[in-house]
């Protein structure tokens, strides 16, 4: 019996030991909202519980107890919060917890909960175990922890389930594009569950110019959703920190992508990495802002994409742009303020800690670099409450965002001889038109223009602009009067103008248009209109005149007339951009009275491109998809490339060379997908040639299990 006994006590007096972790993945990121991430990481959300087990050489003994420790960033301190130590016995530093919830057999059930307000990021986890006296210690190993939009306590929290299901899951979407009289949608691929983007993303505030000065209070401060974001907003651009994406609005992309030709973040995200870390080129602002939306999505923020039509780009922070034509009827690239057809930027849902209650929501943050903002490419989070009310004063950004969406716009007329200028009139609201987003649950556009503004013309929306003006001072009443009772401001026009199209907007025709003039006197007026053509960019950038044309003509009282404007595809073919863009532009003058301008920018239409599906779609099964495309024009069309992708249908991105079309001829093109994941899922085709730069195709398809 001796013996016997003598090995009891020496394996009870044995030190416990931990021999394996089992960090329960499937059941914790199922619990956490991750399970969608194609990583095999464990990704928790903060201020939720989750569970691992410790296989031991033997069961736990009262006396025993287990010390975890959590940390992160380079040098984790209890102070800044970036590390906690506690046990299951309950000892705690920073609101961190671990209990026991099982102990049979060698087996540790243990449930870990952070507190809500732990910075988001990469995470380790040691243990110290304190056994018969003795203290041994073990890395677990790493965690990845996000924002949690399902828990009320977090400060992104999202009560309606339909939203957060759209603004932090959905990972495809519409960003809308074009000009007011005609919008447009472009389909692009969020991805931000796809392989390698949550590293990708965290990489990115590892890179920032914040990380690299401070690295310790940086990353303290990655709790803070506002702060994140506001990181993030610098960091998508390559300005000032070899961001992710180089901006380009010049029409020549040498060098790297037209931005027209991408179709979502993950290859972007990709490539940043690829390249050691270099700015992509190029991208505009729906790029930025695609891009944004990925990781604002993949880290836990609810985020969206808007866009605002005629969108002011205010420089000298007055609340009102100015725009310049000479007497010839030339727009004219002259002082730095502009209105762009379009400009995309995020809204990211969260409380406002810093600015009280009354601004919690939706914050506006805009990664295209445009103004620097604290020295830096950077802009918001901006509350869009605030921006209805015009609290321009608050933080971040709000006088640029205030005049984006509620500037005036003042037109000039610029004489070349004597360098001199004259106010031509004065428009309070055409600027920040049809703000619009993609609708939760479908792929209808949603208008988001009364959140940011008071209806244009009405007596709020005026004193909310006079109101923002006032918080500007001294300045701002200065440029207000300044610009607004200048030299030159006559009396109410004779007569009027607008553009009308009278054909068809297609890339390859002849744009037609009239100029419809009309005498609103009782009096015979005789008028002199200077008409020009120029193709443009989308933010307004001039790339070439293609057409001009200057007229004299009476009008008999209260006569209206119609005046042909012709413009070849010969004329503007080797000039138009992706954007498919052109600017008619009139200047018409009437003897002693002032001139009237009239502009229009049409958008041609590409032809089309047809997506077809030939299969049913089952996860993990090989589907069959048809692209089809007609070469309109009467010349042919070479250097045809297909450009595929969709998250859940295709890893990576697919480069189909095609071969050249003949006049008029049609291109069929069958490609495979491989889908896995089941439900509704977003196909994205570019298809790009010589002369057709970036035709866009999207295409659901509902794949089965």
């Amino acid at each position: 019996m001796a013996p016997y006994f003598r090995n009891c006590l020496n394996f009870s007096s044995v030190a416990l030991q931990i021999q394996n972790v089992n960090w329960q993945v499937p059941m914790n990121r199922r619990a956490h909202h991750t399970d969608k991430f194609s990583s095999q990481d464990s990704i928790v959300r903060r201020g939720q519980p989750w569970e691992i087990i410790l296989v031991c050489n033997r069961s736990l003994e009262s006396g025993e107890d287990l010390n975890f420790i959590v940390s992160t960033g380079p040098q984790p301190s209890e102070s800044a919060r970036t590390k906690a130590v506690f046990s299951i016995s309950g000892r705690s530093t920073g609101g961190w917890n671990a209990a026991l919830k099982a102990n049979s057999g060698n087996n540790l059930a243990i449930t870990i909960a952070s507190p809500v307000s732990a910075p988001i990021g990469l995470y380790t986890l040691n243990v110290e175990i304190s056994s018969r006296g003795r203290a041994s210690s073990l890395k677990l190993g790493t965690f990845i922890m996000l924002f949690n939009p399902w828990l009320q306590a977090d400060d992104v929290f999202m009560s309606n389930h339909a939203e957060r299901q759209e603004y932090v899951e959905e990972d495809s979407g519409i960003i809308y594009v074009g000009s007011t009289n005609r919008i447009g949608m472009v389909g692009w691929n969020f991805g931000q569950f796809e392989e390698d983007i949550l590293n990708i993303s965290l990489s990115i505030l590892d890179r920032s110019l914040n990380f690299r000065r401070d690295p310790v209070t940086d990353v303290a401060r990655r709790n803070d959703p506002k702060y994140v974001c506001r990181v993030l907003s610098a960091m998508i651009n390559g300005n000032d920190d070899n961001g992710v994406i180089s901006g380009n609005w010049s029409g020549n992309y040498t060098g790297g992508v037209d931005p027209r030709t991408w179709n979502g973040s993950v290859e972007i995200l990709k490539n940043w990495k690829k390249s050691g870390f270099r700015p992509v080129q190029f991208g505009q602002c729906w790029v930025f802002a695609g891009t944004l939306n990925t990781v604002l999505r993949c880290l836990g923020v609810p985020s969206r994409v808007i866009t605002n039509f005629n969108s002011a780009h205010d420089t000298d922070r007055n609340l009102s742009v100015d725009v310049y034509y000479d007497a010839m009827g030339n727009p004219l690239e002259k002082g730095s303020d502009s209105v762009w057809n379009f400009h995309v930027w995020n809204e990211g849902w969260f409380v406002r800690t810093d600015l009280g209650p009354t601004y919690n929501g939706w914050q506006v943050l805009d990664a295209t670099p445009q103004e620097r903002s604290q020295g830096v490419f950077q802009c918001g989070p901006a509350s869009v409450n605030a921006i209805k009310a015009g609290d321009v004063d608050r933080n971040f950004d709000m006088i640029f965002i205030f005049a984006e969406v509620n500037a005036d716009r003042i037109t000039w007329i610029y004489n070349n001889r004597n360098n001199t200028q004259k106010q031509n009139s004065v428009d309070t609201h055409s600027i920040g038109k049809y703000i619009s987003t993609k609708a939760v649950g479908s792929n209808s556009r949603m208008d988001v223009t009364d959140k940011y503004k008071y209806p244009e013309g009405s007596s709020e929306e005026r004193q909310v602009h006079q109101k923002a003006l006032d918080k500007l001072k001294p300045n701002a009443s200065f440029g207000a009067t300044s610009s607004r009772n200048s030299e030159g401001e006559d009396k109410e026009p004779s007569i009027s103008g607008k553009f009308k199209v009278t054909g068809i907007l297609a890339v390859g025709k002849e744009v037609s248009l009239s100029l419809m003039l009309k005498n609103m006197t009782n009096d015979r007026k005789t008028v002199t209109m200077n008409m020009t053509a120029w193709t443009i960019v989308y933010n307004g950038t001039l790339v070439h005149e293609v057409w001009k044309d200057s007229a004299t003509i009476s009008l008999d009282p209260e006569e209206e007339i119609q005046y042909p404007v012709k413009i070849a595809y010969s004329q503007y073919e080797r000039y138009l951009k992706a954007d498919n863009m052109i600017r008619i532009t009139a200047v018409c003058k009437v003897p002693d009275e002032a001139e009237v301008v009239v502009e229009r920018d049409v958008i041609l239409d590409n032809p089309a491109l047809t997506l077809e599906v030939l299969d049913q779609a089952h996860v993990r099964k090989p589907v069959n998809v048809q692209m089809l495309f007609s070469n309109p024009l009467d010349q042919p069309v070479n250097n045809c490339v297909l450009l595929v992708e969709g998250s859940g249908l295709l890893r990576g991105s697919l480069k189909i060379d095609v071969p050249s079309l003949r006049p008029k001829e049609k291109s069929r093109i069958r490609f495979e997908i491989f889908p896995t994941r089941s439900g509704t899922k977003q196909l994205l085709a570019d298809f790009s040639c010589n002369k057709f730069p970036a035709i866009k195709a999207m295409l659901p398809i509902d794949v089965s299990e």
